[in-house]
């Protein structure tokens, strides 16, 4: 995560670093300072740093030094900056500090040239484009026309950009850029963010305001319903509260397999991995129960999650929810099921038989 980030003698300064202890130190982008993570550094709650490198200036070389007092629960970090013994700056960062902050990209690594480097550029190239984001998006509304129809193909496609919409707007509340939505065929849709997460709390808010926001579209269409007695209202209503419920189940890399991931492994790593693989486990057991093959391809990328994410746990550079921060998600989560469970249920006491079609298949 990143920790610091300041014009030091006027150039950009930021401090990288992680829990297990290691820290890496960039003035102007150029590795200036090094520490490697030890035994002793990832038991350590608290600890007093010293970062210290010489640099050339148009007054001649200058020596500099970071002190630090960092503590990790709850995470508090003061720092001072001196240049030749003279205090040049000094502050301090919190978790609320991290929550808000914009980390800086990382400096891209020079790759070799081959087939595989050009198939990737231009990926990238056409996934920049607009034409791309509306190519996929009339290839979906064609997709779902042919299966369905083409009204069922609109009202589909408006779920998911009005899910898509909360995650972009939780992404630009911490100050994120965004590159928009993607609508992919059979798959649904994907916000993507131009930056990279400080935060476990930064990654449960991105991942619940989707539903939050769906939950607030199903709450309307089922009002309108009542008001007008329109079907068409209720339908969307219920197929867009069941829509989110699928996406808030417990498995990576869906928005409740998210939520699980930030919650239990700010808990424990060994707490995060065995629920991860438990969330994984139901993904199976819905997947092959209901011959769902969309969730099986779902489940083999979270599996891939999972892996990296225990194979790295002492190098997280997330800062972990604290326990009050592990509490609110729990019940923002369970709330928001609840939520959609209750507008389901509703919607179905009006004894339409269509309407009813969701709350029998949560019953199964």
């Amino acid at each position: 995560m990143e920790l610091i980030n300041e014009d030091f003698l006027g150039k950009p300064l930021r401090l990288e670093a992680n829990m297990a202890g290691w820290q890496a130190l960039f003035l102007d982008n150029q590795l200036v300072s090094q520490r490697t993570a030890t035994a002793e550094s990832a038991n350590a709650d608290h600890e007093v740093i010293s970062h210290t490198f010489d640099i050339v200036t148009d007054q001649g070389q200058v020596h500099c030094k970071l002190e630090l007092d960092l503590a990790w629960q709850p995470f508090k970090l003061d720092y001072q900056l001196f240049a030749n013994n003279t205090e040049v700056l000094q502050g301090s960062n919190d978790s609320q500090t991290l929550h808000k902050s914009l980390p800086q990209e990382e400096i891209p690594v020079r790759q070799k040239f081959g087939i595989a480097g050009l198939a990737s550029l231009g990926f990238k190239l056409l996934k920049s484009a607009k034409v791309f984001k509306a190519l996929l998006a009339f290839g979906s509304l064609a997709a779902y026309s042919w299966f369905f129809s083409f009204q069922f193909a609109l009202v589909l496609l408006a779920c998911l950009v009005f899910h898509e919409y909360g995650h972009i707007r939780a992404m630009k509340h911490f100050g994120f850029p965004t590159k928009g939505i993607y609508l992919i065929p059979f798959v649904g849709g994907l916000a993507v963010m131009d930056s990279r997460i400080n935060t476990r709390w930064q990654a449960v808010v991105i991942a619940i305001m989707g539903p939050t926001f769906g939950l607030f579209l199903s709450i309307v269409a089922m009002l309108l319903y009542f008001l007008t007695g329109n079907l068409f209202f209720a339908g969307v209503a219920s197929f867009n509260a069941l829509m989110n419920l699928f996406n808030l189940l417990p498995v990576l890399p869906l928005d409740g397999g998210r939520l699980l991931q930030a919650i239990t492994f700010s808990m424990h790593n060994m707490v995060g991995l065995v629920l991860c693989i438990a969330g994984a486990a139901l993904g199976v057991y819905l997947s092959y129960t209901f011959g769902l093959a969309l969730l099986g391809f779902i489940l083999a990328i979270g599996t891939i999650e999972i892996v990296m994410e225990w194979r790295f746990r002492k190098q997280s550079l997330l800062l972990p929810l604290d326990r009050y921060g592990q509490i609110f998600s729990t019940v923002w989560y369970v709330f928001t099921v609840a939520a959609f469970v209750g507008v389901i249920a509703i919607l179905a006491s009006t004894g339409d038989q269509l309407l009813a079609l969701p709350l029998q298949l949560l019953d199964s």
